[in-house]
């Protein structure tokens, strides 16, 4: 089975259980065992700033699926939560972005690996220094980004809580 690692996102009706419900469907799905999933972080919008704060999360995937048949399952459960696409960068029920899959690069109109932004995102590589395996060559990168954020709380992001998606309530502890 193949390591992916994906971002989460949610600002629109019940985020934090829509990010469980995600993470729920995902590790239901055939060939997609969700391993490690990060706390989630109220972030402020990015681009189209018109719009409530998101909760955004991280999560480390074992598959046997490829990196397109994971990118239309991860379209497909953005579908059925809800998800319209009509304001770029806009207000969404849930966001599920493909990070990185193994050591794959890819540059297709449909899918670019590993994504193309994340590394000037804290709100992506904040909660991704969480599940990165040791030893990850992003790692030592999105520690290091992850402590200046909730440091100097310019990046307009703060730990906000955990989801206990197995379960199914969420938030619970801080």
């Amino acid at each position: 089975m193949s390591r992916a690692y994906i971002a989460l996102g949610s600002n629109i009706g019940k985020r934090a259980d829509l990010l469980a419900q995600a993470l729920k469907l995902l590790d239901g799905s055939e060939g997609v065992s969700v391993e490690e999933v990060s706390s989630a972080y109220e972030t402020d919008p990015v681009g189209y700033a018109d719009q409530p704060a998101f909760l955004n999360m991280a999560a480390s995937l074992r598959t046997r699926l490829d990196p397109l048949e994971l990118l239309r399952l991860m379209l497909d459960i953005e579908r059925r939560l809800g998800r319209v696409r009509d304001i770029r960068n806009g207000p969404r029920t849930i966001d599920l972005d493909l990070l990185l899959y193994e050591d794959v690069s890819m540059d297709k109109e449909e899918l670019q690996l590993p994504h193309p932004r994340m590394e000037e995102r804290a709100f992506v590589m904040v909660p991704l220094a969480e599940v990165l395996e040791p030893g990850h060559p992003l790692l030592a990168k999105a520690e290091s980004m992850a402590v200046a954020a909730l440091r100097d709380g310019k990046e307009g992001i703060a730990q906000w809580n955990t989801i206990n998606w197995r379960s199914g309530s969420a938030p619970f502890g801080s």
